[in-house]
Order: C-alpha cells, then sequence, then structure tokens
C-alpha cells in the first residue's frame, strides 16, 4: 500500500487560486473583444510596462535582432529545430489519408488536412522560453499550415533576441512582442491590426492556460496545460543525487510545480528531503524551486514495482522518469503520462530542449485522456464518402427503413428518393408512415 511521507498542500487553497485567475483572465478576453488593440496595448503596459509603436516586428528589426546572437548559439538553436521537424516529419508519414471499398461501390475514406492558422504563444517572464519557439512553429509548419504566427512577451524591457531568433528560423510569419492573456486573446479573437486565428497553441502560466480554456470553441488549442510536473520513479539502483537534481530541475520553472518521486526503496524515500535541501542550497533557482518542492513535493513510498506503475498511472504525471533496474518496464505497462524518459541516461531537460521530442504536454491529469502537442495536432482528419447508382439503393433501403423507426421522416426521404432514382422503386414519395 502506498505510503505518503510528503504530501502537497491541500486542494482547498489552490481552488481558490483558480476562482481568482479565472475572473482576472474573463474580465481581459471581454475588454479586447470590445476595444482591441486599445485593449491589448493598454494591458501591455499595465503588465509589461511595453507599449511600443507596434508589437510586430519589421523585417529590418528581426535582422537587427538576429546580428546581436552569437553565431554559435544560432547553430544550437539549429541543431536543436532539426530534431524537433525530423522526428515530427516522421510523425507526419505515419498518419496516412486512406480510401477503401467497404461494400461493393461504397468508398468511404479520410484526409488529413492541416489547420489553416495558428498563433503560437512562446513564454518569456523569469525564463525566456526559447525551445517553446521550436516546439509550436517548428511543428506547425512541419504540419502544413499555412499562416503561423507567433507572441512572446518582452524580457527585461526589449525583445528576448535568442527568442526572436528561435521564431525566425522556425519559420513564423509575423512576430510579435506581445505577452500574457493579451497576447492569446490578440490573437484568438483578433483586433484591428491582428487577424485572429483557427488555433492557438503553446505553454504559459496559469492566466495564459485559463485564456485559451475560455477560448476553447471559439478557436481551437492543443490542450489545457497547467504548472509543469514532474514524476521521478526509482528503485533501489537509482542514484539519490540524480533523484533530487531532476526534481528540482523542473520545481525551478514556478512555485505551484509538483515534483513527486514514487520509489519502492525505503532508504531513498528517507534520505531523499536531505538531498533536496543539500542541493538547495547551491542552486540558482532555489527561490523558485524551494518553494514548489516545499508546497508541492511528494514523496511517496511503495511496496513494488506493480504498485508504482498504479501509482504512476494515477498521479497522470506530465513528465515521467524512470530510474529503475528495468526502465521499458514502464513502457509496456504504464498508461497515463505525458511523455517517459526511460533510464537515467535521459532526462526531462533533455526533452524540454532538444531531443526531439515536443515539450508541451498535459498536466493535472490530462495524460488520462490525452498526448501532447505534436503534429497529429495540427491535422484535421475529415472523412468524405462516394458510391455508385448501386451501392446508393442497397445503403439507401436500409437507411430508409431505420429513419422510419426514429421517425426522421425527412432523412427517410433523402434515402427514398435515391431509392427511387437510381433503383426505379415506387418509394416514399413524400408521404408521411404512420407514427
Amino acid at each position: 500500500m502506498a505510503q505518503y511521507l510528503k504530501k502537497r498542500i491541500p486542494a482547498e487553497i489552490t481552488d481558490a487560486l483558480d476562482q481568482k485567475v479565472r475572473q482576472t483572465v474573463e474580465g481581459i478576453l471581454t475588454d479586447v473583444k470590445k476595444r482591441g488593440d486599445d485593449a491589448v496595448r493598454e494591458l501591455s503596459q499595465q503588465f509589461d510596462k511595453w507599449a511600443p509603436a507596434s508589437f510586430k516586428l519589421s523585417r529590418g528589426e528581426l535582422d537587427d535582432i538576429l546580428r546581436k546572437v552569437p553565431e554559435s548559439t544560432l547553430d544550437d538553436i539549429k541543431f536543436a529545430q532539426a530534431q524537433i521537424r525530423n522526428f515530427a516529419l516522421h510523425q507526419r508519414a505515419a498518419l496516412k489519408d486512406i480510401e477503401v471499398e467497404t461494400l461493393p461501390g461504397v468508398k468511404l475514406g479520410h484526409k488529413n488536412i492541416p489547420v489553416d492558422s495558428v498563433g503560437c504563444y512562446v513564454p518569456g517572464g523569469r525564463y525566456p522560453m526559447v525551445a517553446s519557439a521550436h516546439m509550436s512553429i517548428v511543428t506547425a509548419r512541419t504540419a502544413g499550415v499555412r499562416r503561423v504566427i507567433a507572441c512572446t512577451p518582452p524580457n527585461q524591457g526589449a525583445p528576448h533576441a535568442e527568442t526572436i531568433a528561435a521564431m525566425v528560423l522556425a519559420g513564423a510569419d509575423d512576430i510579435y512582442v506581445l505577452g500574457g492573456v493579451q497576447a492569446v486573446a490578440a490573437m484568438g479573437v483578433g483586433t484591428q491590426t491582428i487577424a485572429p486565428v483557427d488555433m492557438l497553441v503553446g505553454p504559459g502560466n496559469a492566466y495564459v492556460a485559463e485564456a485559451k480554456r475560455q477560448l476553447f470553441g471559439r478557436v481551437g488549442i492543443d490542450l489545457l496545460a497547467g504548472p509543469t510536473e514532474i514524476l521521478v520513479i526509482a528503485d533501489e539502483t537509482a542514484d539519490i543525487e540524480m533523484i533530487a537534481t531532476d526534481l528540482l530541475g523542473q520545481a525551478e520553472h514556478g512555485p505551484t510545480s509538483p515534483a513527486i518521486c514514487i520509489t519502492t526503496s525505503r532508504n531513498i524515500a528517507d534520505a531523499l528531503p536531505a538531498e533536496i535541501e543539500r542541493q538547495l542550497k547551491v542552486l540558482p533557482t532555489a527561490d523558485v524551486a524551494g518553494v514548489a518542492w516545499r508546497d508541492y513535493g511528494e514523496i511517496i513510498l511503495v511496496d513494488s514495482i506493480d504498485e508504482a506503475v498504479k501509482e504512476g498511472d494515477r498521479v497522470a504525471a506530465e513528465h515521467v522518469e524512470i530510474l529503475t533496474k528495468e526502465p521499458r518496464y514502464f513502457l509496456q505497462h504504464m498508461k497515463n503520462y505525458g511523455a517517459l524518459f526511460l533510464g537515467p541516461q535521459t532526462n526531462v531537460s533533455y526533452g524540454d530542449k532538444v531531443i526531439g521530442t515536443n515539450h508541451t504536454l498535459p498536466t493535472l491529469g490530462a495524460a488520462r485522456y490525452t498526448g501532447g502537442l505534436w503534429v497529429g495536432k495540427f491535422l484535421k482528419t475529415c472523412t468524405y464518402q462516394e458510391i455508385s447508382d448501386a451501392a446508393a439503393v442497397t445503403v439507401g433501403e436500409y437507411c430508409s427503413r431505420l429513419c422510419a423507426i426514429e421517425r426522421f421522416w425527412g432523412h427517410k426521404e433523402q434515402a427514398d428518393l435515391r431509392l427511387r432514382k437510381y433503383g426505379g422503386q415506387n418509394v416514399g414519395l413524400g408521404a408521411k408512415q404512420e407514427e
């Protein structure tokens, strides 16, 4: 039976915070819908102290920014984007259009059609998330999206050069230095100067995630992503320093980022708190990571690997590192996770930055019903049908009778019309059957 040696703060506290976020976001979205660019400009000034003549970067401004980025950094960005593009190309190749003959003369099929326009949000703030440009823009381009625009907030009072460079190299059509809910609203609702998109993607803070949630339906979204999460599953073979390092490496994202360890080893469970505290004394981001660990860290001791699988599926974490003797056992048996990292050689940082899989992943238990952002998220699988004269009669006879059962007389007449036209039968003639 699982034992919680350390638990996160009660849900009642986080629920109250969520309520405040919902109300704030609703007000901002309403304002942008009503006043467009004027609201966006005021909100950007209020939250980011940023109100340039144009939020959109011109070609000249982009060129100036690119010249500021060292060639070695551009090469690193290009390497990361090549890995992400390559994996996305393999994923795209696995998505086939199909056409099959299911009955004589009945052809059914589907086509995978790219979404026409996408808005990509690339977070900034304390941490300029350069890698998020790769994950969203490169993947959308690989899927075949026609129009891709992107927003990122200013960083220390100016565009963040490396993030802008990544957006340019990824292939964004228009790049805006604009952050927060106002950026998501501008892309999703549209303003006088920003045409609305069909889909919004990219991670962000709680306010950005809530803005996407409230806009869903008006536009498509990739998924509802909350604070980043890490779950480390470890047995007695795991390195305690590595467990703590990898937990804190994600906890530094923000003070509400869950960091969880499930272990079969009592020695690891008992030693982990002290190792966490030792590393926090030297970690430059300890002010954030320490709060996240204090409030959202968990240590769960289980009796067996099978119980570790069960608990892991219950948690359904965004990132799951497997530091056990047989990591692939979890690949075979676990079902609920955003991304798996198998063995001590890999880690969440590789997935976040460079290895090629996408880092926009489900959080808050959403891994129970969805995977993360990938090339398939930008494709609509749309069906079609085409049948012969004879097949219209074969299918129509069944359809006519089934419509009568449901008393859908207009539907029945659609079928009966084909029976008369292609089967030569005196059927229906618009008469309503007795109920």
